[in-house]
């Protein structure tokens, strides 16, 4: 037998009780935990809440700018200049490019040369359930680069498209890439993720 004495057995007695204190005192202990995780998901949520809302604001405020922009290029005459959102443009060289945006071509009629921010650049496609980053730079490299590009095709441009991309028939209208685009490019996001996700 390991211990033969009533003090071996008193020492393994206290150093059995000090290795349980000191366990204890230097326990982290579960809580401080949860409540960090707790804190840390609350912080989340706000951001997440805060940058929702930021965006939400600033696509108000390009929508407002465009709609600025386009009344004021139907308002002016052709050959002056105009001041759009404080900035002084050309209005013969943007309704120009207007007139030949807005002209139909081929199969590619709902190709905007006008979208995006102020009329250039291109809108995120992947938004759109069913269009990945491969197949928005697929659209992208066929002309369509805005979601009023998408939302303007016929059932005609979406056979052709889905011919290009390889897709099986119908698979845009059962997806609603034309309904989808016009949601977000009205800015009714919350309305498209309850539907889409």
């Amino acid at each position: 037998m390991l211990f033969h004495t009533p003090t071996q057995y008193l020492v393994l007695v206290l150093c059995l009780v000090a290795g349980w204190l000191f366990g204890l005192a230097s326990s982290s202990g579960g809580r401080k935990w949860r409540e960090r995780h707790h804190a840390e998901e609350i912080e989340h949520r706000r951001y997440r809440d805060e940058t929702v809302a930021e965006l939400k604001a600033r696509d108000t405020r390009i929508r407002e700018l465009e709609a600025e922009r386009d009344r004021a290029l139907r308002a002016a005459p052709v050959g002056t200049t105009g001041t759009v959102a404080g900035t002084t443009v050309p209005v013969a060289a943007t309704t120009a490019a207007a007139a030949a945006t807005s002209h139909t071509h081929d199969s590619h009629r709902h190709h905007e040369g006008l979208g995006g921010w102020f009329g250039w650049g291109r809108d995120n496609l992947s938004r759109i359930r069913g269009i990945d980053e491969v197949r928005e730079r697929e659209l992208n490299d066929r002309g369509i680069k805005t979601f009023k590009g998408i939302e303007t095709m016929t059932a005609e441009d979406e056979q052709t498209l889905e011919v290009q991309l390889r897709l099986a028939p119908g698979t845009i209208a059962r997806e609603g890439w034309r309904e989808q685009a016009a949601m977000i490019r009205e800015g009714r996001d919350d309305e498209h993720v309850r539907r889409w996700g």
